[in-house]
């Protein structure tokens, strides 16, 4: 049988270079959310299959990697003609596993819980640049909170936490954008869309950074929307820069939007920004939809100039972990695009993460006596105890070529030694 050395597609080899660096930031991840009083926990990567096509994760459960029923289950499923093969599969995302969890532990946790979870996910999707099948998400979440001290905590903690990261590669200035799910709503049903056609609705807005309105118009059209109504959907989107979200919600009828939610909006971003670097930007984007039906209030998102991709996103989810429990409890998340902020560090860094200036490579010469080993051991086990970083290795032929190698992986402090 034929070995293949290559990954399965859509999947990486991981270098130790590139070890270094994920390592390094998810240290920093975890250190910058212990401050704000986040837990870590764990859930296992395969999940029932029930809870990953439950109707919670979009599209996601579309890429779900199955995992076949075995044995005899598999055998009376078969005998059955039952179609389905799988009882489980791996997790797409940490939101399902998370809802899950509390569902089962929330006797033991206390409330409000405010969860970190760090792990690999897995879509069976089309690999491409930066798009893979198994890669790392980053999620806090803050269960059982009904107040809006659960966005600002998110979003003050993320915001700080990014700051960190990407100030080691000089970056300072990125965006936090905020909106709310009922607001989306609201513009939708005043202008005439029904109830059970919003999901539709929001799928073409959400293309606004790609397609702007008039590519939205006539998608909308397209899609069998009357004229008349998809040009009073979108007059409401014409002015959408530096606007903030009372003065955009003036003409919505409290019909259809309560005017506690634009007080909640607007509250969420004065309290984070007196939380915020003074170069980080918090702003209303009424354009903001964010794909995942399961939001019921506030969503976020985090951009970078430079960049077409958004870093992190979140938001209010208060009816998810009832469809897993059957009682409804307050949820709200913000998930960190871990990968992708490993390929803005990549992009900047010149080296990738450095070990430090503590390291130490040791070249033993192939005919050096054991007694002179033995000391070189010693040394290097004291050498460790202090914290210096300690590699031990024989002496190539090409020394050379052998020290580069090494200073590519960072170190940079070397000593050969030879029988006298």
């Amino acid at each position: 049988m034929k070995f293949i050395k290559t990954p399965v597609k859509g999947m990486c080899d991981m270098l130790p270079a590139d070890m270094r660096m994920r390592e390094h930031v998810l240290g920093m991840i975890k250190e910058s959310y212990a401050k704000y009083g986040f837990m870590q926990i764990e859930t296992p990567v395969m999940e029932h299959i029930e809870n990953l096509t439950s109707k919670q994760g979009g599209d996601n459960e579309k890429l779900i990697f199955k995992v076949m029923k075995r044995g005899a289950d598999l055998q009376r499923a078969i005998d059955s003609g039952n179609q389905e093969f799988a009882d489980n599969g791996l997790r797409y995302d940490l939101t399902v596993p998370l809802a899950r969890y509390y569902a089962n532990n929330k006797e033991n946790l206390p409330t409000p819980f405010k969860a970190l979870q760090i792990g690999n996910v897995w879509r069976a999707d089309k690999p491409q640049k930066g798009r893979f099948r198994q890669f790392t998400q980053c999620d806090i979440d803050i269960l059982g909170d009904d107040t809006n001290l659960a966005e600002i905590e998110l979003i003050a903690a993320t915001s700080d936490m990014l700051s960190q990261i990407f100030a080691e590669v000089g970056i300072s200035e990125f965006t936090i954008h905020i909106n709310d799910r009922r607001i989306l709503s609201a513009i939708a049903l005043q202008a005439g869309f029904k109830e059970e056609e919003i999901p539709s609705v929001l799928i073409s807005l959400d293309k606004f950074d790609k397609i702007g309105l008039d590519g939205i118009h006539a998608e909308l059209v397209e899609n069998g929307y009357g004229e008349d109504i998809v040009e009073c959907y979108l007059s409401v989107y014409k002015a959408t820069e530096s606007v903030d979200c009372a003065a955009f919600c003036s003409n919505i009828s409290e019909k259809f939007l309560e005017r506690s939610v634009i007080q909640n909006v607007e509250e969420i971003i004065s309290c984070a920004k007196a939380m915020i670097s003074d170069q980080v930007t918090i702003s209303f984007d009424p354009t903001l939809v964010r794909g995942m039906g399961y939001y019921t209030g506030p969503i976020f998102e985090v951009s970078i100039n430079g960049y077409n991709f958004s870093i992190a996103g979140g938001g209010r989810y208060d009816k998810m972990i009832g469809k897993f429990s059957g009682q409804d409890v307050h949820a709200t998340g913000f998930s960190i695009g871990f990968e992708r902020i490993i390929t803005i560090l990549k992009d900047k860094m010149d080296n990738g993460a450095k070990l430090g200036t503590d390291n130490l490579a040791i070249l033993i010469a192939k005919d050096v006596p054991l007694d002179k080993k033995i000391a070189l051991f010693k040394e290097a086990k004291t050498l460790r105890e202090d914290g210096t970083v300690v590699t031990i290795q024989p002496m190539r032929k090409n020394v050379k070529q052998q020290i580069t190698k090494l200073e590519n992986e960072g170190f940079n402090n070397f000593r050969k030694i030879y029988k006298d």
